[in-house]
């Protein structure tokens, strides 16, 4: 049986199971409801969980072992002379069997001892999938029939759905937070083992950036430039400019649309803005790089500067445009999160619409605000696509928006571009520079709780 059909029936046992349940409910109580300790409805789930939950357990473990268990069994019925041939070989040939079987191309010629693997291999498989489904299957409606034994008046129903949907929201947030965790003990671990043959001084104040090694000690540029200053000011540079374009935008439309306009204006202004929130980075890109700094470097022309082809100033204006929304849309829900009757209190009290704004709403939305421009500075800092196309992929530490500049992105994109081995200091940078992103953001996150927390106290 396919893994989907699989998982129809389960669910519709399950479902089974609920109504059962929820009808041995009724009987147990004969008609009447009081006499049960929850409602129907609790015994009813507490059924179909007990029907579907140790069922999906079992076929997850099951998939997840199927494949390791296979492979060993069909390894251990290969000749002698085709296993002894050493783990790098043996994986190839392991690899030409599951081509086989799912009909790819292989590494060469067909033996028939492949042949005859891949066959054992499929018959494993479809033997494996037949007993899946009969476990499951038994597992399912054994387990609903033996709960619907156990339902009495005094079963407490209720309560054990209850802690079952509690250890499931407890178990979905662990797994958020342990990926998180892996996530930055994968990067904290390699970005040691960098910070062995780069001292960390060199890395956080080092003013040049050339990560080309040479496979040899007597090529030129044997030990690279590993500073990472360059990069971060390249950053920080062209997240200012979005910054300067986006949050003034951003902010004023959105006290616009929830303060002045009507309501026809803003159910068409509203999505309109909100487009370009959609509309992929490439595009952007290409049009930073056709339009944006073609016309900046003619201007500049114009009035005797010398701007170059790739620029700071087009990758941070396309940028800001990009993040427009983003600042706009949840500035917009912020302010209009605030109670009517501030407002009506503020007029009553004599205050100008402006005065109102000003004084009354701004303060009472400042957390929320903050909150969309923090979310808007992580999206400058971590965008890729427009700085590649507009600013260029070279590392200059200037604060000049008409030259070309690099970010951190663009540099671990380019670092782990291609056929790497993560055992070179080149590729090790990679992770080194998403620790110290990593560690901006995190002060970002830091410092805007703290002007929350501030600004919230003052208000209250």
């Amino acid at each position: 049986m396919q893994f989907s059909i699989l998982m129809i029936v389960l669910l519709a046992l399950s479902s089974l199971a609920f109504y059962m349940g929820k009808k041995r409910a009724f009987q147990v109580a004969q008609g009447k409801i009081r006499k049960l300790h929850s409602l129907p409805t609790y015994y009813g789930l507490y059924t179909a969980i007990w029907c579907g939950i140790p069922a999906l357990i079992i076929f997850a473990l099951w998939i997840a072992f199927e494949p390791a268990i296979i492979t060993n069994l069909v390894v251990a019925n290969l000749p002698q002379e085709i296993v002894s041939v050493g783990p790098d070989r043996l994986n190839l040939v392991i690899n030409d069997i599951k081509n086989l079987v799912d009909g790819n191309i292989t590494t060469g010629d067909v033996s028939p001892e492949l042949q005859a693997a891949a066959n054992h291999y499929q018959e494993l498989k479809r033997t494996s999938h037949i007993a899946l489904s009969i476990v499951v299957l038994c597992l399912a409606i054994g387990a609903a029939a033996f709960t619907l034994t156990r339902i009495k008046a005094h079963q407490r129903a209720r309560n054990a759905v209850e802690g079952f949907l509690t250890g499931l929201l407890i178990f979905c947030s662990s797994i958020a937070i342990l990926t998180t965790l892996g996530i930055v003990l994968s990067v904290l671990f390699e970005s040691i083992r960098f910070f062995q043959d780069i001292p960390v001084t060199d890395f956080l104040f080092g003013l040049e950036w050339s990560p080309q090694t040479a496979i040899r000690e007597d090529q030129v540029g044997s030990s690279g430039a590993f500073g990472a200053v360059p990069l971060f000011a390249g950053t920080m540079l062209i997240s200012l400019i979005a910054m300067i374009v986006a949050v003034p935008i951003g902010l004023l439309s959105a006290i616009y649309l929830s303060e002045f306009a009507g309501s026809g204006f803003r159910s068409v202004a509203k999505p309109l803005l909100e487009i370009l929130a959609g509309i992929p980075t490439v595009v952007y890109g290409f049009f930073a790089a056709l339009i944006v700094a073609p016309a900046i470097r003619d201007a500049g022309g114009i009035i005797g500067l010398d701007v170059a082809s790739e620029s700071a100033l087009a990758a941070g204006l396309v940028m800001g445009i990009m993040i427009i929304p983003f600042v706009s849309s949840l500035s917009d829900d912020v302010i209009n999160a605030v109670p009517q009757s501030l407002r009506d209190g503020a007029y009553g009290l004599g205050a100008t619409q402006a005065e109102t704004i000003r004084k009354v709403i701004f303060p009472a939305a400042l957390p929320g605000i903050v909150g969309g421009v923090l979310l808007a500075v992580s999206r400058a800092i971590g965008e890729t696509m427009i700085v590649v196309m507009a600013a260029g992929l070279s590392a200059n530490l200037t604060a000049n928006p008409l030259e070309a500049v690099t970010t951190v992105t663009v540099q671990i994109v380019t670092l782990l571009t291609g056929d790497q081995e993560f055992d070179s200091t080149k590729t090790l940078a990679a992770f080194a520079l998403g620790l110290m992103l990593f560690v901006t953001t995190l002060v970002l996150n830091v410092i805007a709780l703290h002007v929350v927390r501030k600004y919230r106290e003052q208000y209250e």
